[in-house]
C-alpha cells in the first residue's frame, strides 16, 4: 500500500499549478522564520523588545477607556449568545466609536490607528464577547477594507473606504459548498455582459461571515472558461443589496452564535466593470495576501481569551476549597494553572511581536502571520480545556444557568465553544502547517532546481550551495543578543535557541536526503519541522519580552517556564522525525476509509445517513 497520496491526475496538477502562480515570489524583505528554517537565527529581528511609542499608546488608551465602558454597559455577551444576534444598537455604538475604521487612514474618514492599537482593541472586545469581536475583525481584517487598501485604485478607495469607516459592514466571499482549500475547483463565474459594461456573477458562497448583513462584499469568481487549464480567479466589489444576490441560509455554529454567517447565492448579479478589484486573474493572490494580514488578528483574540481563562482559574483556585485547602494549592490543579500562565505569556508576546512587525513594515510576514495563528490558536485551546477542568462541573454549565442559581456567571462553557473556531478559520492548523512547510522548503527547492511540478535535481547547482551552507551550521557562533542584561535564569534558553535554530536547518536538510523530492508530500514529517520552528519563534518572543527593561515583575519566571515546556515539545518532534509510525497510521486510515473495519461502527445509530448529502457536501469529482 502506498505510504502517501500521490495523485498525479489533471485535477491535482491544475490545483498545484494555480497555487504556485498565486504565491508571492520571495523578495528581499527579511523573514525571521524564513531564516530560522535555514538554520539562521537573526537576533536583530527579536531584540530589543518593541515597546509602543508613547503617543501611539496614548491614542489607544483613550479609545480603550471609552470602549471598556461601552462593553460593560451595552454589550451583554450571554444575551448575544442566547439570542444568536449582535443587536443593532451595539453595532451602532461601535460605529459611533469609530471602530469600523480602526486602520482606515484619516483622509478616508477612519481612525488611522496602528496595528498594535488595532490589536489592543480586538483584544479587549474578544475578552468579553467573541461574536462582537469577530464581527469587527472580519469587517476590517478580511472584509472589503483590507484588500481595498492593498489592491484598490484611488477611485475605488475614495468611493468605498469612507462608507466602510462610517459603519457599512463588509464581508469576503471566498469559500464554496464544494470547495475548501483548493481554489482550482471554484465554480462561481464572472462573465462580461454583452455590452462589456459589467460582470455577471453566478454561483454560491458558503461560510461568509457578516455576509447576510453586509452592505459590501468582496466576491471571488472564475473570470474565464471553467475548463481552462489554469483558472483565472478575479475579485469583485459587490453591493449587498444587488439584484440577484440572495442569502439562502444563515449558518448556526457550535459557538460564536451571534455572528451572521451564511450561504449566499449569486444569480446574474451585475457588477460594474470598474468594481473589478486588482485586475483580471488577481483574485487568488488578493485573497492570500488578505488572509496573511487577517491572521494577525487571531492571536489578539487568543491572548484575550486565555487571559480571561487565567483570571477565572486564579479566582476559582483561591475560592474553591477541597480536602482542607484551596484547589489551586493542590499540585494537579497548580500544574494546570502554571501551564496556562506560561502559555498565555508566550501567546501574548507573539501576538504583540507580530503586530509590531506589521507596524514597522519592511518584513515579509507570511510565515510569521501563519505561525502566530497556528501556535496561538492551539495554545489557547489547551488553556481553555484546562480552565474548564479547573472549574469542574461549573465549567460545563452555562453562564445563564450559573447566574439563575446565584453563582458567579463565569462563561467558560461559552468561551470554549467560541474559541474552537480559531483552530479552523483563516486557515486550519493542517493547512497552515503545509503553507509554512512550502515556504520553508522554497530556498532548498531553489538550491536544487526542484519545483513542485518537476522533481529533477540540478546536481551542480546543489553542490555549489550545500557544502558551504551546511558547514556554516556547524560553527558555534554567538548565542546572546548584544546590549542586554541577561539574567542567569534565561541564559541557557538563549543558548538553546541559538543551537536549536542551526539544528533545525540541518534536520530539514537530513529529511530532504532521506525522502528526496517526496518530502513535499510527507505532511507529518514537514509538520514536525514546522512545529519545531514555530515553538522556537514563540520562545524567542517570550525571551525578548522578558529581557525588556520595562518587563513586568515575574516575566523572567514566566519565560523560563514556557521555554522549558517548549523544549520538551521540541524534543518530541525531533524524535518523531527519525522514529515514527506514519506509514502504519496511513495504512490503517486507508483500511478505515475502504470499509475494511466497518465492524468497529456496529451497534450505533446515525440518522444523518438517512438524509441525502445535498448542497455540495460530497467531494467533487
Amino acid at each position: 500500500m502506498k505510504e502517501d497520496l500521490r495523485d498525479t491526475g489533471s485535477d491535482a496538477r491544475r490545483a498545484m499549478d494555480l497555487a504556485e502562480t498565486a504565491r508571492e515570489a520571495q523578495g528581499q524583505k527579511p523573514s525571521f522564520l524564513g531564516e530560522l528554517f535555514m538554520g539562521r537565527l537573526h537576533n536583530e529581528l527579536l531584540f530589543p523588545w518593541p515597546e509602543q511609542e508613547p503617543a501611539d499608546k496614548a491614542a489607544g488608551d483613550a479609545l480603550l477607556q471609552k470602549l471598556r465602558a461601552f462593553l460593560r454597559e451595552r454589550v451583554d455577551a450571554d444575551r448575544i449568545d442566547r439570542e444568536k444576534n449582535v443587536p443593532a444598537e451595539v453595532i451602532e455604538g461601535l460605529s459611533q466609536l469609530g471602530l469600523f475604521g480602526i486602520k482606515i487612514p484619516g483622509r478616508y474618514g477612519g481612525l488611522g490607528l496602528s496595528q498594535r492599537n488595532y490589536h489592543r482593541i480586538l483584544h479587549l472586545v474578544a475578552s468579553h464577547c467573541g461574536s462582537t469581536a469577530l464581527l469587527l475583525s472580519v469587517h476590517q481584517s478580511i472584509g472589503v477594507a483590507q484588500p481595498l487598501l492593498m489592491f484598490g485604485s484611488e477611485q475605488q478607495k475614495g468611493r468605498y473606504l469612507p462608507r466602510l469607516a462610517a459603519g457599512a459592514l463588509s464581508a469576503f466571499a471566498l469559500t464554496e459548498p464544494g470547495v475548501g482549500s483548493d481554489p482550482s475547483q471554484m465554480t462561481t463565474t464572472a462573465t462580461l455582459s454583452e455590452d462589456g459594461s459589467a460582470w455577471l456573477l453566478n454561483g454560491r458562497k458558503l461560510w461568509t461571515t457578516n455576509g447576510p448583513i453586509a452592505e459590501l462584499l468582496i466576491v471571488t469568481a472564475r473570470s474565464n472558461d471553467p475548463a481552462a487549464a489554469r483558472p483565472e480567479i478575479s475579485a469583485f466589489i459587490v453591493a449587498g443589496n444587488s439584484p440577484g444576490l440572495k442569502v439562502e441560509h444563515r449558518c448556526d455554529f457550535m459557538g460564536l452564535k451571534g455572528i451572521q454567517n451564511g450561504l449566499i447565492a449569486f444569480n446574474d448579479v451585475r457588477v460594474p466593470r470598474e468594481d473589478l478589484l486588482g485586475g483580471i486573474g488577481e483574485g487568488l493572490r488578493l485573497a492570500l495576501r488578505t488572509l496573511n494580514v487577517g491572521r494577525l488578528s487571531i492571536p489578539a483574540f487568543c491572548s484575550a481569551v486565555m487571559k480571561h481563562g487565567l483570571a477565572i482559574c486564579r479566582n476559582w483556585g483561591n475560592q474553591r476549597r477541597q480536602w482542607g485547602a484551596p484547589i489551586g494549592q493542590h499540585e494537579a490543579v497548580a500544574a494546570k494553572i502554571a501551564r496556562i500562565a506560561a502559555d498565555t505569556y508566550a501567546v501574548d508576546s507573539l501576538a504583540w511581536l507580530a503586530a509590531s512587525y506589521q507596524d514597522g513594515g519592511g518584513m515579509d510576514l507570511r510565515l510569521e502571520a501563519a505561525a502566530d495563528k497556528l501556535f496561538c490558536s492551539e495554545a489557547m485551546w489547551r488553556a481553555l480545556d484546562a480552565t474548564l477542568q479547573v472549574r469542574g462541573g461549573r465549567g460545563y454549565e452555562t453562564a445563564d444557568s450559573l447566574r439563575a442559581r446565584g453563582e458567579q456567571p463565569m462563561p467558560v462553557e461559552r468561551m470554549l465553544r467560541d474559541a474552537r473556531l480559531y483552530l479552523i478559520g483563516e486557515g486550519t492548523s493542517e493547512i497552515l502547517r503545509l503553507f509554512i512547510a512550502r515556504e520553508a522548503l522554497d530556498p532548498h527547492l531553489e538550491a536544487t532546481g526542484i519545483t513542485p511540478l518537476s522533481n529533477r535535481l540540478d546536481l551542480q547547482k546543489a553542490l555549489r550551495f550545500y557544502p558551504r551552507w551546511y558547514a556554516g551550521l556547524l560553527w558555534p557562533g554567538h548565542a546572546y543578543p548584544e546590549g542586554l542584561a541577561i539574567p542567569a535564569l534565561l541564559k541557557g534558553h538563549l543558548r538553546y535557541l541559538h543551537h536549536a535554530a542551526r539544528r533545525l536547518g540541518r534536520d530539514l536538510f537530513h529529511m530532504m536526503l532521506r525522502h528526496g523530492s517526496g518530502l513535499q508530500k510527507r505532511q507529518l514529517v514537514l509538520g514536525r519541522i514546522v512545529d519545531t520552528g514555530v515553538e522556537l519563534f514563540a520562545m524567542g518572543a517570550a525571551l525578548s519580552r522578558a529581557l525588556s527593561p520595562q518587563a513586568p515583575p515575574g516575566a523572567a519566571e514566566l519565560a523560563d517556564n514556557f521555554c522549558r515546556q517548549a523544549r520538551r515539545r521540541i524534543a518530541g518532534y525531533r524524535r518523531a522525525l527519525y522514529l515514527n509510525q506514519d506509514r502504519r497510521n496511513y495504512a490503517l486510515a486507508r483500511s478505515v476509509l475502504a470499509g475494511d473495519l466497518a465492524w468497529l461502527e456496529e451497534n450505533i445509530l446515525c440518522t444523518w445517513q438517512d438524509e441525502p448529502a445535498a448542497g455540495g457536501g460530497a467531494e467533487r469529482r
